[in-house]
């Protein structure tokens, strides 16, 4: 039986594609991810096994290479069954999904509380919304690219048709172009 994905690889792959082209360390991804440079090594393995990238075993310095089309693929239809969040009580933390960029820009936002990845250091009151990964706050506090593709996920995860549709094309589209 091969490996199967863990949530963390979800979060990963969405560094990768937020890095774009530039040259990165496992080093470098763990201080950006907090997530162990050995972690990170297994889970670009397991995301090879299920072909979301491919990797080149001639030049082990060459990045692993995205495949764009089954990364959206399993983002919009596998996630949601895959990782669904655990909604819980209200609590201090960072928004996601609706409530946080790009979709904050383009949806009303209710009267009721905002989904948010629990984090002491956010200043934001909302409902408890568990992140893909527990170093999720973190890691998005510090890159701007990951924290809208993560909360596009998010939206995915667990939105109302509406906010799944409009997160499902910019997340398509912020794949798709490098």
């Amino acid at each position: 039986m091969g490996m199967l994905l863990k949530p963390q690889d979800v979060v990963i792959v969405l560094k990768l594609v937020a890095v774009g082209d530039v040259r990165w360390t496992y080093v470098q991804l763990y201080y950006q991810l907090y997530i162990s440079a050995s972690e990170i090594n297994a889970g670009i393995k397991r995301l090879a096994q299920a072909n979301l990238v491919i990797l080149d075993h001639e030049n082990r310095n060459v990045p692993p290479a995205i495949v764009r089309t089954a990364l959206i693929e399993f983002l919009i239809h596998g996630v949601k069954y895959a990782y669904p969040p655990e909604r819980g009580e209200l609590t201090r933390g960072m928004p996601t999904a609706y409530a946080a960029p790009p979709l904050s820009r383009k949806i009303l936002q209710p009267k009721e509380p905002p989904p948010v990845w629990p984090d002491k250091d956010s200043k934001v009151k909302g409902y408890s919304f568990s992140p893909l990964y527990k170093t999720v706050p973190k890691a998005a506090r510090q890159d701007s690219k990951l924290y809208k593709l993560l909360a596009l996920v998010d939206a995915v995860r667990d939105g109302r048709a509406r906010e799944r549709k409009m997160a499902e094309r910019e997340l398509t589209k912020r794949i798709t172009t490098k």
